[in-house]
Order: C-alpha cells, then sequence, then structure tokens
C-alpha cells in the first residue's frame, strides 16, 4: 500500500508518516522546503514539490494508493491581515489535487481540515459534525471551501474523500511562535521568563488534544472512514486557557520557572468555546484518544525543556 502525505514532514504530519511507516506503508512525503521540516523514517521517501503543478502531482501520485493532505499556508490570525492570500494560496491548489487524483483514480483521500475553526460560535457543547458550520475567520472559510471542493469531487466524480476536522493539537515537536498552538506558546515563553497573553480573564475553551491521537485519529479516518464523511477528533473535553496554565505551573516550578501572565480584553475573532464530540469516528473506527491532558502536557514540556537545553551546534549541515 502506497500513501502520499501532503505536508508529512510538518507538525502533525511527521507523526502520521511515522504511523503509517510502522504499519509497513509505503510512505511518500511531499513538502515544499528542499528538506523535511521535521525528520521522518528512514523507509519514507521526501519529495519537493508544489500539488499547485498538475504534471508534478501526476508523478507524484501514479502507483499510489492513498494520500493524506495535510499542506496549509496560513493560520487564523494571518488570514485577516490578507483573506485574499489566504484563499489563493490554499484554496487553487487543493482543488488541483483534487483534480489529479480523481483521474488516477485514488482509493482514498483524506483532507485534514480544522475542527476549531469550521463550525464558528457553538450553539451546543460538545459540537457534532451536524452541527451548523458558520466560522468566524478567513481561514475557516477557506477551510471550509475546501471541505465542499472535496465533497463535490466525491459526489460528481466518485472520489473517495473523507474530511477529518481534529481539535487543538498540541504535543513534542511543537513550534512556539507561530500564530497557533497554545501550549506550545506558553511553554516557550515560561521557560524563557517571558510573559503569557490572556485573551479575557479565562481565555477561551479548547478541545486540546495530544498529536499522537490526531495521527491515529487520521489514519483511522483513512482505513475506516466512510467516503463523503466528516469526521471531529477530538477528546470531548474543554479546558480554559487558564486552566492549561495552572496544569503547566506545577511542571515550571519543578524546573525553577513561574507563569507570568498579562490579562488582555478578548479578541473578536476568537471562538469563546469550541469542543468536539468524536463519537461519530468512534462508532466508524473503534478509535479513541490514549494520553490524557496531563500526560501529554508533561511530555510536551519535558521534551521542549530537553530541546532547550541540547547543543545549539548545526547537525547536517542546517542552521
Amino acid at each position: 500500500m502506497r500513501c502520499c502525505i501532503f505536508g508529512g514532514s510538518g507538525f502533525i504530519g511527521a507523526w502520521v508518516t511515522r504511523l503509517l511507516a510502522a504499519q509497513g506503508r509505503e510512505v511518500v512525503v511531499i513538502g515544499r522546503s528542499p528538506a523535511p521540516g521535521r525528520p521522518i523514517p528512514a523507509k519514507a521517501k521526501y519529495v519537493t514539490g508544489t500539488y499547485a503543478d498538475k504534471a508534478f502531482l501526476r508523478r507524484v501520485l501514479a502507483g499510489s494508493d492513498e494520500v493524506i493532505d495535510l499542506v496549509y499556508s496560513t493560520h487564523p490570525q494571518t488570514s485577516f491581515a490578507d483573506p485574499l492570500h489566504d484563499i489563493t494560496d490554499n484554496l487553487p491548489p487543493t482543488v488541483s489535487l483534487l483534480q489529479v487524483a480523481a483521474e488516477i483514480a485514488v482509493k482514498k483521500l483524506v483532507l485534514v481540515s480544522s475542527g476549531g475553526t469550521v463550525y464558528g460560535l457553538a450553539g451546543a457543547i460538545p459540537v457534532t459534525e451536524e452541527h451548523p458550520t458558520h466560522p468566524i475567520s478567513p481561514y475557516g472559510i477557506t477551510k471550509l471551501a475546501v471541505e465542499k471542493y472535496g465533497l463535490m469531487f466525491n459526489h460528481v466524480y466518485g472520489l473517495p474523500v473523507v474530511i477529518a476536522r481534529p481539535g487543538n493539537a498540541y504535543g513534542e515537536g511543537q513550534r512556539p511562535s507561530t500564530g497557533q498552538g497554545f501550549v506550545a506558546e506558553a511553554i516557550a515563553r515560561t521557560l524563557e521568563d517571558q510573559v503569557i497573553s490572556l485573551f479575557g480573564d479565562q481565555g477561551t475553551v479548547r478541545d486540546y488534544i495530544h498529536v499522537a491521537d490526531i495521527a491515529s485519529g487520521i489514519v483511522a479516518a483513512l482505513e475506516h472512514g466512510v467516503d463523503g464523511h466528516c469526521y471531529n477528533i477530538g477528546t470531548g473535553t474543554g479546558r480554559t486557557n487558564l486552566e492549561v496554565l495552572n496544569s503547566l505551573a506545577p511542571l515550571a516550578r519543578s524546573a525553577g520557572r513561574e507563569i507570568r501572565l498579562k490579562v488582555l480584553p478578548p479578541r473578536k475573532f476568537d471562538v469563546p468555546q469550541n469542543v468536539l464530540d468524536s463519537n461519530k469516528l468512534v462508532r466508524a473506527t473503534g478509535w479513541h484518544p490514549q494520553i490524557d491532558f496531563r500526560e501529554g502536557l508533561e511530555r510536551a514540556w519535558t521534551a521542549a525543556l530537553r530541546g532547550r537545553n541540547a547543543p545549539t551546534t548545526p547537525a547536517d549541515g542546517q542552521t
């Protein structure tokens, strides 16, 4: 079984790549950079290219059975700065991928969307896949447009598309200062003795799920998800930003650090609360999240602390 993973060396993608390679699949990772952004298994192949180029897509997808698309070049904050860029840099390339995948008749294609943004303001918690989708950010609108194109290709051309909607990923390997990932940002700022901004007295409520559980959820959707369906990947438990920081505080103290907090007014583009109901994925695949939040937070903290104390000499000629 040959699986092509677009964005397979990103934060979530690298975990998916390792999981698929461990299962014995032939894995091809496609990225825009000359080299993988994160280590990938020795058995996985890395290919540089852009999926806006149909000729490249036809070459790289030839002989592939499965495709997972994790590529996305923006995030909620940057999408407000340039909504047009959010559309043009993400939607047309995905449509090209769908077109070529339909041409060569891949057996399954998973589009990784966003359970945190496509629903918008939640009318009920936890949010099921049947909840209305009214995103309040350009990022969420484009993500939803990608989903709609995928489902259209499934309906009209018979392309076996499944949509995965993960919650808020965190865990080892997540990089801070990217505009996404409150846990990684909080850990980094605490280690550097910097102030953490909290927007509102409690912050927002999010469904924090360890990246390993997201990876296994994506693979479960790939293997057992029903074509033309969307699947949430979350824990069903919501935590405020303040609760996350309170859980982080003992770890910080054990390393001689403390949480430095600055409370700011809430931001209009932040969805106040988002918690996902993943029972549909559970029923379809048997998947369940395995990593408790406190365990996952400790793993993320330990990895960040180890990385901070590691030698800074560049490896393999990279800086």
